[in-house]
This record gives C-alpha cells, sequence and structure tokens, in this order.
C-alpha cells in the first residue's frame, strides 16, 4: 500500500498538468471574452500574474530542486528556462498594448499576441510535461516550491 507521501509524489507530474491545464483555461477565457478596453488591462494583468507566478516558481524552486535529484536534466531545464525568457517577452507586450487600449477601441494587436502566446505555452507546456513527469513522479523534495507551480499563488 503507498503512503500519503509517496502518493503525494506520485501525483506531482498529473498536479503539473493540471496546473497547465488552469492556466490553458485562463488564456482560452481571456482570447474569447468580449472584453471592454478598460476591463481588458484588469483580466490581462491577472493572467499574466498567474502565469509569471507559475514560471518564477519552477525557476527559482522546482528545477532547483530537480536538478539537484536528476543533473542529467540540466539540457531539458536550460531549453524551459529560456522558453520562459521568451514567454516574458510576450507578457509584457501585452500589457503594454493593454494599457494603450483602455484608451482605444481595438485591441487586435493584442489578440496577436495572445494568439502567439497561445502556441507558445501550448508548445512549451506539452515539452515540459513529457520531459519532467516521470523525473516529478520520482519524487522531488518540496522546498516551497509546489505553491507557486502547482497551485499559481506567490510564495509566502
Amino acid at each position: 500500500m503507498a503512503s500519503p507521501t509517496s502518493d503525494r509524489i506520485t501525483a506531482l507530474g498529473t498536479q503539473l498538468a493540471q496546473a497547465h491545464q488552469e492556466l490553458r483555461r485562463r488564456l482560452a477565457a481571456l482570447r474569447a471574452g468580449r472584453l471592454r478596453p478598460a476591463d481588458l488591462r484588469t483580466h490581462c494583468l491577472a493572467f499574466c500574474t498567474a502565469l509569471t507566478t507559475h514560471h518564477q516558481g519552477e525557476d527559482t524552486g522546482l528545477f532547483t530542486a530537480l536538478l539537484r535529484e536528476r543533473p542529467d536534466l540540466a539540457p531539458t531545464i536550460d531549453k524551459l528556462i529560456e522558453d520562459h525568457g521568451l514567454i516574458t517577452g510576450i507578457l509584457i507586450r501585452i500589457a503594454d498594448l493593454s494599457d494603450e487600449a483602455a484608451g482605444t477601441t481595438d485591441p487586435t494587436a493584442i489578440r496577436r499576441e495572445l494568439d502567439g502566446l497561445t502556441a507558445i505555452m501550448e508548445s512549451h507546456f506539452r515539452y515540459e510535461e513529457r520531459a519532467l513527469t516521470s523525473a516529478l513522479d520520482a519524487g522531488v523534495p518540496d522546498t516551497g516550491w509546489s505553491d507557486p507551480v502547482l497551485h499559481l499563488r506567490p510564495p509566502g
């Protein structure tokens, strides 16, 4: 019989996939929304904050813990961190455009950025899940990284 601790460890890969699914859902809602320009900034900021929290938790917590257990994952983790940088650039453009959109009625540029973000996120999430699930399920000490990564809440 598996212990609660081993059940939690085994579930980490599944929990990561569920966090990614929640981020996908939030982005889809943002893309599908018929928001007034004044509301767009608030919704973009909330989504961008959740995604940034998730990626920062991976970069500063999960990936460090994984590398201690699995140094062979260094090239994969380097690629994931590089992706996070690309995604951050898009999030900054979205935030800037949503600031501009508050004074206009044409969110077309934001929609293009959201479409690009969707494509990159999907590729990134699928790669990350394929590359890390077995390592996560083998066990990774939780040094506090799980809240921002799995529950999209800032640490502390």
